[in-house]
């Protein structure tokens, strides 16, 4: 209702006069007889702009400016008091109110008041409209498939609830833009968005970094710290790679999602908070839960509301609109080949919408030519598909002891060096460390 104000009144006169006069200056007005009426009226509505009077029956118009800005602090009240009674309206100045209008009042200060408060309700809508727009952009999703599309509109239906989403998908097909795109859909997005990835925390430091801890909790806890709950309160906070939580940890966020309390590592007290939980996973937790590495019913909790994000191998058809938008975002100057965009619809892209990003800011870099052709692409191909490839046992194999046996050769090339070879597999040393508790690897040499 943009041209529409709310009137409360108990005077009836009153309320036709300025009806006439609102009227005159091209507004509809909603007429409320005394204040339980018109919070009524504007609960159910959608008021930008209310005029109330201050001196009613029941419910007087300082407790109507309250109420209505608890439920809509974007909305402008302005109240009318008794001529003289300066006092009261310095009052409701503070409490919120954008202007007053003495009784009776004048029809010119009437026009000029009205007038700016119109104006001052566009400007907040244009912005509104604005920060919309950018939200919109930064967390948008580049996609062209109908799989996508079912996902992302899904996605944004749930996004003003609160209920806690379980997002599956490989690594690099963007679990955490998806998640953040809720929250700023939500209507937390004025709070924190808090991000933690699980699996690259040493195990002995994730409590703490989750929960946060009191001054003396622990060798090295010189202050007191808020864990990412609390730093998350009122908003949501995002556990990434959640499946490689240890059974430990995943007992106590389980207590989180069912009271919303925990406790700071080293104190008794209980902390209260109230956060969205989105979690994330490149893991199959229904097999995690069969192999007793997950626990059935955190598992439940988790996965009330799942969103799996498919590969980009399998949505082809997004790889010309993701190609022509990252060639936007680095240099629109510059054109792409019909064979190089036939080439990436043939690559299998196993590191997803990431590496196809990265891909294209290289090529981007490096191309001296307009248009960016095939070969290039083929060459920087080159160095990623170089190595040795892998003899897989037409049996299977396992995934975990794989990687074991990786992290174990990388370990005896680099004499147990943990840095050397944290360097070696590209990983920061926590990451390393945590993997090496978790195959009960033995630590090696510290430092360089």
């Amino acid at each position: 209702m943009p041209n529409t104000i709310l009137l409360i009144d108990d005077d009836v006169s009153f309320r036709k006069v300025i009806c006439f006069n609102l009227n005159q200056l091209g507004f509809e007005v909603v007429e409320a007889e005394d204040g339980y009426a018109g919070l009524d009226l504007f609960k159910s509505g959608d008021f930008r702009l209310v005029i109330t009077d201050l001196k009613m029956p029941r419910l007087n118009g300082m407790e109507v400016l309250q109420q209505i800005k608890e439920h809509t602090p974007e909305a402008l009240v302005i109240v009318m008091t008794a001529f003289g009674d300066v006092q009261t309206a310095v009052n409701a100045m503070k409490a919120g109110a954008f202007d007053f209008i003495p009784k009776p009042f004048d029809r010119d200060q009437l026009t000029l008041t009205i007038k700016r408060a119109a104006e001052h309700v566009k400007l907040i809508r244009k912005v509104s409209n604005l920060e919309e727009r950018l939200i919109n952009e930064k967390w948008q999703l580049i996609y062209a498939s109908e799989a996508m599309d079912k996902l992302v509109s899904l996605a944004d239906k749930i996004s003003t609830s609160d209920v806690t989403v379980l997002i599956s998908g490989e690594s690099g097909t963007g679990k955490e833009l998806l998640a953040r795109r809720i929250h700023h859909k939500s209507n937390r997005y004025n709070k924190n968005f808090i991000p933690i990835n699980c699996g690259a925390i040493p195990r002995e430091l994730l409590e703490s970094e989750l929960f946060g801890h009191k001054k003396g909790a622990f060798t090295g806890a010189i202050a007191h710290r808020k864990g990412k709950f609390l730093q998350a309160d009122e908003g949501t906070i995002f556990l990434d790679e959640v499946g490689e939580l240890p059974l430990e940890m995943q007992v106590k966020l389980l207590r989180v999602l069912q009271e919303q309390t925990f406790h700071p590592v080293g104190s008794d007290e209980s902390v209260q908070v109230d956060v969205r939980i989105i979690a994330a996973t490149n893991k199959n937790l229904s097999e995690e839960v069969k192999e007793g590495r997950f626990r059935e019913d955190l598992f439940y909790r988790l996965n009330i509301m799942p969103l799996s994000l498919l590969p980009l191998r399998k949505r082809s058809e997004d790889l010309e609109i993701l190609a022509y938008h990252f060639l936007k975002k680095y240099n629109g100057e510059k054109k792409l080949s019909p064979s190089l965009l036939k080439a990436f619809r043939q690559y299998s892209w196993p590191g997803n919408v990431r590496e196809f990003e990265n891909m294209m800011q290289r090529m981007i870099l490096l191309s001296d030519e307009k248009e960016i052709g095939v070969d290039l692409f083929r060459n920087q191909l080159e160095p990623v598909t170089g190595m040795s490839k892998l003899q897989l046992p037409p049996e299977g194999v396992s995934l975990d002891e794989l990687e074991k046996e990786i992290i174990l050769q990388a370990l005896e090339m680099n004499e147990y060096n943990q840095s050397k070879t944290a360097r070696f597999l590209q990983i920061p040393r926590h990451v390393l460390i945590y993997r090496m508790e978790k195959f009960g690897l033995k630590h090696g040499a510290e430092n360089e």
